[in-house]
């Protein structure tokens, strides 16, 4: 679904990703992982278009695509969950569903039940404000907003950041039902380690902006990764 090569990106002078090169399969899962400040986030924001690349190709689904800014990139089928979540806590949580309305022509500007069934608590909670939800609540409706695009790769930046473990558990099962699904990609951004064990199917390691390792996890041992991640 997805091949990046050789990717490079600045903020002014500084070169924060340097030659990164990395794939994502449909009907996979895979986790990029290291330590803080190595640019795993640059890299989602890169291939979102949140932030120009500077160099290197992206490829997704045989198409070579040019950098494109992030609405151009969401309507090519890029679905993306920044850090941080970033809802609007002023509108209602059917109205932060359907700012994703802006990247899909007029006939299909609709909220899929499939979704709301996927988070169920934004069923109930659709005319309540994005703002009066909890930190768990708001990490749902940004992945379901993401999901409104009709994504065929999806970026989750840190999902579990902040939330209680029952609702970990849940955005886990969510992720893997999508996965199952097997008609997109997911490249998962994570530092809670044994989630991101337990649910990827492939891995990439990053360190001072560049892939020291990547692979299966059949390929890779836990031992290998925690190494990755360790400071």
């Amino acid at each position: 679904m997805l091949t990046v090569e050789n990717l490079t990106l600045h903020y002014g002078h500084s070169q924060i990703l340097n030659g990164i090169s990395l794939e994502a399969q449909r009907g996979q899962i895979t986790c990029v992982l290291g330590t803080n400040g190595v640019g795993k986030t640059s890299l989602m924001k890169a291939i979102s278009g949140t932030h120009p690349r500077s160099g290197g190709t992206l490829t997704l689904d045989g198409e070579a695509l040019r950098p494109l800014p992030a609405h151009l990139m969401a309507q090519k089928g890029v679905g993306y969950v920044p850090q941080g979540r970033e809802i609007f806590p002023l509108l209602s949580v059917r109205e932060n569903l359907e700012t994703g309305f802006n990247c899909l022509p007029a006939g299909k500007r609709l909220v899929p039940e499939e979704i709301l069934d996927l988070f169920p608590v934004l069923k109930d909670m659709q005319n309540r404000r994005g703002g009066d939800l909890s930190g768990g609540q708001q990490q749902q409706l940004a992945i379901a907003r993401a999901l409104i695009t009709r994504p065929r790769l999806l970026l989750l930046d840190e999902p579990t950041e902040g939330i209680q473990p029952n609702i970990i558990q849940q955005i886990g099962d969510v992720i893997g039902q999508l996965r199952d699904q097997g008609e997109m990609a997911i490249i998962l951004v994570e530092q809670f380690f044994d989630f991101a064990y337990g649910i990827a199917d492939q891995f990439c390691v990053l360190r001072r902006g560049k892939v020291i390792s990547s692979g299966s996890k059949s390929s890779i041992s836990k031992a290998d990764l925690l190494k990755g991640v360790s400071v």
